[in-house]
């Protein structure tokens, strides 16, 4: 596995540590903030909705414009509605956040999935498709074991704050891979 793919893959697993760390505990939170199944329904629903609409929209765009700068937004925008959890206090302003993140995933993965197949090493590709799906499972089911301690422990402003900071290492990874390809594109 050559170093830009390895910076792809620990961007991924980083925010799939990230996004995991919420993951089911969602619903309690939800709850928590007064939220009923109507309010998880409709946020859920508005980010799937948005977030597919955009996907195919910014899919096509990035084949035409430079992919790190719709990685790059997409991550400050997750890492920015990320931290606005903590400021959630009220089941609407899920709606925001839940838009936002559909937002920042259509920036992240049409363009995540085509630089990480562009660099894949060849008669690999399942291995290190395996690495992608299998890492994404097991670290979101780590951070759920963990998240569940923090929020029984101390509340859900922590993992917001864990959260967005997974996030900004995932961003730094991205920075990581641009400044390799431009390396590897000045020795050919």
């Amino acid at each position: 596995m050559n170093q830009i793919e390895k910076y792809l893959l620990f961007a991924l697993l980083f925010s799939a540590f990230a996004e995991g760390l919420l993951g089911p505990l969602y619903t309690i939170f939800v709850s928590e903030i007064g939220g009923d199944i109507f309010d998880i329904s409709w946020a859920w629903a508005s980010y799937l909705i948005v977030s597919g609409i955009l996907t195919i929209i910014i899919g096509k765009l990035s084949d035409k414009h430079n992919k790190h700068i719709f990685l790059i937004y997409g991550f400050i925008l997750t890492i920015i509605m990320t931290f606005s959890y903590l400021l959630v206090y009220e089941p609407w302003h899920l709606f925001f956040i839940q838009i936002g993140l559909g937002i920042s995933s259509a920036l992240i993965w049409p363009v995540w999935d085509t630089l990480y197949s562009k660099y894949q090493d060849k008669n690999e590709e399942g291995e290190e498709w395996g690495l992608v799906e299998g890492g994404w499972n097991i670290a979101g089911g780590i951070s759920l074991i963990i998240s569940s301690m923090v929020v029984y422990s101390f509340g859900f402003s922590l993992v917001f704050i864990i959260m967005g900071l997974f996030q900004i290492i995932g961003l730094f990874m991205i920075l990581l891979t641009i400044k390799d390809i431009k390396k590897s594109l000045n020795k050919n």
